[in-house]
């Protein structure tokens, strides 16, 4: 009672802040400032919405939750408005007064980092907090240290002003994409839910799935992945779609851990699966200035390998515990769906015809697109707008949209450090120095490894902003083509979202089935163990990646389809249960390796592949009937 009136104006001015941060994106992303000839440049924007992210960021995880400490958080974030609000009133001419660091400059400055950190500790936890608190340190401290880590002495006020009010800082380029397109395509991804759109889109994967052995395990992985691309967030689809997979996975016998495990892996999946991949590839795209048909190619094949393998590993655990699939009067009628719900394809559709055939700006396209969904949702009747509805949706968004923002403002005062103090430079030395001392194999293992602890926790295009410019550097420098590096460290960094201790899609599944986390997490690895093999793949054959002659891509497809059928079958459970099965299943991946690595060491345009492929097929078939006999 005592706080009541407080945490009802706190209330008051969250949802402001949430609807504002909303309002704003939409705004942005319509070129509407430009039509007013309002002449408000990006750095200014990227200013106005950290700043109200992070006042949204102090209401909606307040210092202490009975309502103690609320004007404090309220006082907090009106300083982060009027701080970062500063930089953004003043930015442009600032830029014409560069030499001046005045107090006026750079006491704010301190005051916005600060809060910026703190509502970065309450959001993200403390392993990115912590990690953005030693690069802060290290621009102050760095040029004491010796070796390979000195770095370039930079005075105080230059280096706060660096962060604050520079693009190579804070107000940058990897804010600037956050704000825009991973904006759009969050926006998208919730008027699709909103409008039943995600609902639909598991309908129809149960309805051409479902009877199948293991039906709903296969749902899961094509309604996961489907939705995971759009919606950009792998714990997000998790609890999106998991509270209808899982317990259907359980109905027909798939163990909890098990069912679990699919729903993590499989949405995990769907930030790998073109064309939208989580928003990341147009990330990568604009970071390495190439087109973006380029990346959705180069990810189109490892992403098919990926999903054959998770389909045939539920596939061998539906035959090896005879399980059947849903009845098909429990299934819905595909040609019903299409019938009435067929409206919910239009902003799928929508979006890859605004993207590829008018090359319609990703931001815009996925806005116009959510936007179809909304009215989809409408015509059909499935979505009432109401002002309570609206509010809902904006918070939604909001809350997940801002732990990215904090994020990608921490990565631009990580790469500000990289770059100002020249440690990125000494790191692509050391990490280099690695790979010429002990070769390009362990160098990759050490950036993969790296690359899984830095992700822990982090959504998935602030994974990549921040390893793109941390760890890619040094892969290039070893003579790995770019596209290839970066999604090898991009793939790295999604595995910390199934890879123990911080495996967090695999922790919420685990809730939901109500199953162990460690055996969610350990299954759910064994589910994806081709993410953990194919950048190793395609880092010494890119031509997995569609770069080569057709017959060189062939090739390495066919490799690596069969290598991973072979380990799909050798982690089937029953190899686990008697010596018989571990004699089969070390000769299967003795196979796989071998049939897997057959272009690298037989050269990639080798007609030998072939006989390499027949003879491992009748070995293995030879092994496989050790188990009849």
């Amino acid at each position: 009672m005592k706080y009541m009136l407080l945490d009802q104006i706190a209330h008051k001015i969250k949802r402001l802040y949430l609807a504002s941060l909303v309002l704003l994106g939409v705004i942005w992303i319509l070129d509407i400032p430009i039509r007013l000839n309002l002449g408000i440049v990006t750095a200014s924007y990227i200013s106005l919405m950290l700043a109200i992210s992070i006042a949204a960021g102090f209401l909606s995880k307040p210092l202490k939750d009975d309502g103690s400490l609320l004007a404090f958080d309220i006082s907090l974030g009106i300083m982060a408005l009027l701080s970062w609000g500063w930089v953004s009133i003043n930015y442009v001419d600032w830029l014409t007064d560069l030499a001046n660091r005045g107090p006026e400059k750079w006491l704010p400055g301190i005051v916005a980092i600060t809060l910026l950190i703190e509502a970065l500790r309450r959001f993200c936890g403390y392993a990115i907090t912590i990690l953005t608190l030693c690069f802060i340190l290290y621009g102050f401290f760095g040029h004491n240290l010796g070796g390979i880590l000195e770095g370039a002495m930079v005075s105080p006020s230059r280096l706060i002003l660096y962060f604050y009010a520079d693009s190579g800082g804070v107000p940058g380029l990897i804010l600037s994409i956050v704000c825009s397109v991973v904006f759009g395509f969050l926006l998208m991804g919730e008027l699709m839910k909103t409008s039943g759109g995600a609902q639909f889109l598991t309908d129809m994967s149960l309805s051409l799935m479902g009877h199948f052995r293991g039906g709903p395990a296969k749902v899961s992985i094509v309604a996961s992945s489907i939705f995971g691309s759009i919606s950009g967030s792998t714990v997000g689809n998790v609890m999106s779609t998991g509270v209808v997979t899982i317990p259907l996975m359980k109905k027909t016998g798939l163990p909890g851990y098990f069912s679990a495990a699919v729903e993590a892996i499989a949405s995990n999946g769907g930030q790998l699966a073109p064309p939208v991949m989580g928003a990341t590839a147009f990330l990568i795209a604009e970071f390495l200035d190439i087109p973006y048909l380029e990346v959705v190619g180069a990810a189109l094949l490892p992403a098919i390998i990926y999903y054959v393998i998770l389909f045939m590993q539920v596939d061998f655990m539906a035959k090896d515990n005879n399980l059947i699939g849903l009845n098909k009067k429990d299934t819905p009628v595909f040609k019903n769906l299409i019938k009435h719900s067929g409206l919910h394809l239009i902003p799928i559709a929508s979006l890859i015809f605004l993207m590829f055939v008018i090359g319609l700006q990703p931001a815009k396209s996925a806005l116009m697109s959510g936007v179809l969904a909304l009215f989809a949702g409408l015509i059909l009747r499935s979505t009432k707008i109401s002002f309570s509805m609206l509010m809902s949706f904006f918070e939604r968004v909001s809350n997940t949209l801002i732990p990215i923002v904090l994020i990608g403002g921490a990565a631009g005062i990580i790469v500000g450090v990289l770059n100002i103090t020249g440690l990125g430079f000494n790191l692509t030395l050391g990490l280099t120095e690695i790979g010429n001392q002990y070769g390009l194999l362990v160098m990759l293992l050490l950036t993969g490894v790296i690359a899984i602890i830095l992700g822990m926790g982090m959504p998935t295009a602030a994974v990549y902003i921040v390893l793109s410019v941390v760890l890619a550097p040094a892969v290039i420098e070893m003579g790995v083509p770019v596209l290839a590096a970066h999604l090898f460290i991009f793939y790295f960094g999604l595995l910390s979202m199934i890879t123990p201790p911080v495996a967090v899609a695999s922790f919420v599944a685990a809730g939901i089935a109500d199953s162990s986390i460690w055996r969610t997490s350990f299954t759910a690895i064994k589910l994806g163990i081709a993410a953990y093999f194919l950048p190793f793949l395609f880092v010494y054959n890119d031509s997995l990646l569609l770069k080569g002659s057709w017959f060189e891509i062939l090739l390495v497809f066919l490799t690596c389809l069969v290598s991973g059928l072979m380990i799909a079958s050798a982690l089937r459970e029953e190899n686990f249960r008697s010596v018989i099965g571990a004699i089969r299943m070390l000769g299967s991946i003795i196979l796989s390796l071998t049939v897997g690595s057959a272009t690298l060491w037989l050269g990639r345009d080798s007609s030998g592949v072939f006989m390499v492929i027949f003879i491992g097929a009748i070995i293995y078939l030879g092994l496989h009937k050790i188990k009849s006999n």
